[in-house]
């Protein structure tokens, strides 16, 4: 068994687990590299057909690719999709700096989802490489009755048992590529032969790491152009991936406080 090997049948499982043990859950799509490949082992766990619904807590601000793509794949993949509008920004902690309080806005849509539809389970497609608050989570993370995260409080998970009791009103994060890198990302990407949004690719000397909301989102600098140049890149660069996110360059504990608050 090869490591892409194994990171799927654990990611498969993870995905079986969570839908044998919440009573209703969903998969959030950001449209990204990311939850691309979650859907992919979403299809793969259960047979090609998604049997609980993706939903897209939609900012109004993505690209016009990542819109394209939504539309596209939703239909091509048979996915039942569910779009959520964000708030506007005024309903945000007007104490945060400007990028992260633009990125706000999706804690306040998905809270709203998650209290409209009643889902008791949320599928996301985080990973610990990406930051170092994202580090701290489990495979299975439980969240309070507002959505907050109580990173001190986080239970053990030993031999593959995994903690599912909810208080009322509160719900469950699943993480099924928690335990992947980006260089596992787009070597699965590559192997499997899933869709990639052009955005990712070279233009002009630049290209997208890691894809966000237009106007808090930026490219680096890269001449990788191919999936084999993107991995040849990742194996050497210096640059992490969430460079090009305005918010990370903000004060130090923003990303922190969104993430404590509930931000994906």
């Amino acid at each position: 068994m090869t490591r892409l090997d194994a990171l799927e049948a654990q990611s498969i499982f993870i995905f079986r687990e969570a839908f044998a043990q919440l009573r209703k859950i969903a998969m959030l799509w950001s449209l990204g590299k990311d939850s691309n490949v979650m859907i992919h082992l979403a299809r793969k766990a259960f047979f090609g057909k998604l049997p609980f619904p993706v939903m897209h807590v939609d900012t109004g601000r993505k690209f016009p690719e990542m819109y394209a793509f939504r539309d596209q794949y939703a239909k091509e993949w048979d996915l039942d999709l569910i779009v959520e509008d964000c708030p506007p920004i005024e309903s945000t902690d007007p104490t945060l700096p400007p990028a992260a309080r633009s990125a706000a806005r999706k804690t306040e849509g998905l809270r709203m989802a998650l209290a409209k539809h009643g889902f008791d389970g949320v599928i996301a497609g985080i990973r610990r490489d990406e930051e170092p608050t994202r580090a701290k989570e489990r495979f299975f993370s439980p969240r309070g009755t507002d959505g907050a995260w109580n990173v001190r409080e986080q239970p053990p998970e030993f031999w593959d048992q995994y903690n599912t009791a909810l208080t009322p009103g509160a719900h469950v994060r699943i993480h099924p590529i928690l335990h992947w890198t980006e260089m596992d990302i787009w070597a699965y990407t590559q192997r499997e032969g899933i869709p990639v949004i052009p955005l990712y690719f070279s233009k002009d000397g630049k290209r997208y790491r890691s894809l966000g909301d237009q106007d808090i989102t930026s490219p680096v600098v890269s001449d990788a152009a191919t999936l084999d140049e993107i991995l040849a890149e990742l194996a050497t660069t210096k640059t992490s991936e969430r460079s090009g996110r305005a918010m990370d360059h903000e004060s130090e504990d923003a990303f922190e406080r969104l993430r404590t608050a509930g931000y994906l």
